[in-house]
């Protein structure tokens, strides 16, 4: 039987994870995933592809959404009341232009001192309305895609004998960055043939493969890049259809609902694998 062993989200786009034992999925995803994100002076989204050290970043959203603290090592932390309802500025989201409401000048100068780079926050505004691609279209916030991303242990479990046939030790999970981890399923990469599923209270419904990019590199404890794995050893047996390397899989969110760790994973409709 599957079941959810780990929940996380995202409060700011490229900073750490939060591990929750329950989370609210919207049709956006987990309920504050990718609310924030961290831009250049002329709007242009930052992540840790460019700038590593957002991994040190730490967010902690209070449920309601309307404070948020950030800290980071040999810095003193930061809480702010979260503006809603400020002026919006235009912000360039891989070359798509949005909106965003700036959380002010003094947030500004905390990040730019922790990336040495001028930097300034933004968050998705009410309004915000972002179609996703996939097999299922859907919606988000400040993600890269789509909604949710789920990854299976036993998925990780195959890339860490492969790293390992290496000499390379294995990976934590958080370099994946996943929303839903899953337990429980015999073979690997069953995700990718997973097309929908009941999970919680909440359905997912594929969208498409997750192609991993230079963000797997960066150790996420000490925001540092640490060589070519995994990328390395997923150029040679995980090659999407479409390009790049694949692992985990993204998914829309048909019906919203509340998701907690222990949950059964039922899949309730099955499909071809892209990979």
């Amino acid at each position: 039987m599957a079941r959810v062993t780990e929940l996380l989200y995202y409060p700011v786009k490229g900073c750490a994870g939060t591990s929750a034992r329950e989370l609210v999925l919207t049709p956006a995803g987990p309920a504050h995933d990718r609310s924030f994100m961290v831009v250049s002076e002329e709007g242009v989204y930052r992540t840790q592809r460019r700038h590593p050290l957002l991994a040190v970043v730490r967010p902690a959203v209070t449920p309601d959404g309307a404070r948020l603290t950030l800290s980071a090592p040999r810095t003193e932390p930061l809480q702010l009341g979260v503006d809603t309802s400020g002026p919006r500025r235009p912000v360039d989201l891989f070359g798509t232009a949005y909106q965003g409401i700036d959380q002010g000048d003094e947030v500004a100068e905390w990040l730019s001192g922790v990336l040495g780079a001028s930097s300034r926050l933004v968050r998705v505004p009410p309004e915000h309305h972002r179609v996703t691609d996939g097999a299922t279209a859907g919606t988000s916030g400040f993600a890269d895609s789509c909604a949710v991303h789920l990854l299976s242990r036993a998925t990780l479990a195959l890339l860490d004998r492969k790293l390992a046939a290496r000499g390379v030790p294995p990976l934590p999970v958080n370099r994946f960055r996943p929303n839903i981890v899953v337990d429980g399923w015999d073979e690997p990469h069953t995700e990718d043939r997973a097309h929908r599923l009941r999970v919680g209270e909440a359905e997912l419904a594929y969208a498409k493969p997750a192609i991993r990019c230079a963000v797997t590199l960066v150790e996420q404890e000490s925001g540092s890049r640490a060589g070519p794995e995994p990328l390395r050893t997923l150029a040679g047996y995980r090659r999407a259809a479409r390009g790049g390397v694949a692992l985990g899989t993204k998914y829309a969110v048909p019906r919203p609902g509340r998701v907690s760790v222990g949950d059964e994973v039922t899949v309730t409709a099955w499909g071809a694998s892209e990979v």
